[in-house]
């Protein structure tokens, strides 16, 4: 939280630095010695970015990506087992109301609410394994982010730019596009926690269209250029003074370059952000709405040298149907269809899918089985949180084209055939940028720290030979 008066003073002062860089300024304590710059890779990466799609609220897996004919076969009967735990009681089978078809030369199965990414099906591997620890939203969100769902932990956009460092210094190297509110957990999903301040995610509300107004205090125009300039330049020298006492603090260093950082963007920030600049046909290629939108800036951050952009569904949690599944996640899926497939089709004609790595996933999936009403009434047609199996997709950087890896039970109830943790996920990821996750630690509080604690294996087979 930025203190009041401090906002007050800058914004009088007139440095307009945007409250995305405040947020890194002034909201974040360093609590660990600033790493001094990008380490050198194990060995040479695959991917040079990053654009995780998070379809926050726990995604159905028997709706979208995981088939299971046995649900129309049982449908409205028992499930042959007793009932894995959740977090509510369920009941019978809920077979999908969706249609699932395969697609492409990979023949890979997927549901009709995602009638263009469908077409995208030989670029992808999708995996049918995941698993969590727990139904819970915040926690899984964590596990899904930070390799930790109870304790504070640098994300993987915070390990992965304080490992491999900026190429744009007039952007931030690691930005989360949310339309609207926070996710569940908030900017927890994108600390750096004990790593150097200046590696958080930086976060921006991408549902207003005009792109002057995403970047609150960018810029003030009271004031010129020139004068900004001055007041920056007094500001730089009482920091560059305070360090000069207090060698080494972690803290001031961050401020500094965040400060400098701020300046920069002032010009290139709202470019990067200004969509209208596309050719019609890519604005027509992705398509309207807020999730369409982002992706697109996904794109135009990428293309300008961001490590690490992570674009959210919305606020809270859009994808949590535990109602109506058969409407809310048609809905939902027409919200980002469009641009999902748009952004595959967009990188490889660009010659940028190679070098980056697209993860879409949500923190969870959700039961085959019916979700009961809490208050102990009939069914409310949709599905309860399920940790023990759930699917998600990759493609580009480095990600072996047309696969399906693993799978859950015949019902899509628990994750069975090669079962993905969430550090066997960030262990590969690292590995396609060109890192060991093993060796890649961070000494904090006399302990080496790493994105996957003491578990973590890399998933070769959907690696590409």
């Amino acid at each position: 939280m930025i203190n009041p008066t401090r906002r007050h003073w800058m914004q009088k002062c007139g440095m307009g630095f945007g409250g995305l860089a405040l947020a890194n300024l002034l909201g974040n304590t360093a609590s660990a010695e600033d790493s001094g710059g990008a380490m050198q890779t194990h060995f040479p990466g695959r991917a040079k970015h990053i654009i995780h799609v998070f379809l926050n609220g726990g995604v159905s897996q028997v709706d979208t990506f995981d088939p299971k004919p046995e649900l129309t076969r049982l449908a409205g009967k028992m499930l042959p087992f007793e009932n894995l735990q959740t977090e509510r009681k369920t009941g019978v089978a809920l077979p999908s109301p969706f249609k699932f078809e395969k697609h492409g030369q990979s023949g890979i199965e997927m549901s009709d609410i995602f009638p263009h990414l469908s077409k995208c099906v030989d670029e992808m591997t999708v995996i049918r394994s995941m698993y969590a620890e727990l139904p819970s939203h915040e926690m899984s969100l964590m596990l899904m982010n930070t390799g930790d769902q109870r304790l504070v932990r640098p994300s993987l956009g915070s390990w992965l730019t304080w490992g491999m460092g900026s190429i744009n210094e007039n952007l931030p190297a690691f930005i989360a596009l949310c339309p609207g509110g926070m996710p569940v957990g908030g900017a927890g999903n994108w600390r750096s926690a004990f790593l150097p301040g200046s590696y958080q995610g930086t976060r921006v509300d991408t549902s207003n269209p005009d792109p002057t107004r995403l970047i609150d205090f960018l810029q003030n125009k009271r004031v010129s250029s020139s004068e900004q300039s001055k007041q920056f330049e007094f500001l730089q020298q009482l920091n560059a003074q305070h360090l000069t006492d207090r060698p080494g603090e972690a803290i001031i260093e961050s401020r500094i370059k965040s400060f400098e950082l701020a300046f920069r963007m002032q010009t290139e920030a709202c470019d990067a952000f200004d969509i209208s600049q596309e050719p019609a046909h890519i604005q027509k290629l992705y398509g309207d709405g807020p999730q369409n939108r982002q992706l697109l800036m996904a794109r135009r951050l990428i293309e300008r040298g961001v490590r690490f952009v992570q674009t959210w569904h919305g606020d809270m949690q859009p994808w949590d149907s535990h109602s109506n599944i058969k409407d809310e996640h048609r809905r939902l899926a027409g919200e980002c269809d469009s641009g999902l497939a748009a952004l595959i089709i967009d990188l490889k004609q660009r010659g940028l899918l190679d070098e980056t790595l697209i993860l879409c996933t949500g923190e969870f999936g959700r039961t085959p089985s019916v979700e009961m009403g809490q208050d102990g009434s009939g069914a409310s047609q949709g599905r309860d949180h399920n940790h023990w199996g759930f699917s998600l997709w990759m493609a580009g950087g480095g990600i072996k084209k047309g696969t399906v890896y693993g799978a859950t039970d015949d019902f899509g109830f628990k994750a069975i055939e090669n079962p993905v943790s969430a550090h066997d996920l960030h262990a590969t990821i690292l590995h396609l940028m060109g890192y060991d996750h093993q060796r890649m630690t961070y000494r904090y509080a006399g302990r080496d720290f790493r994105l996957t604690d003491v578990k973590g294996e890399v998933i070769h087979p959907i690696i590409e030979s």
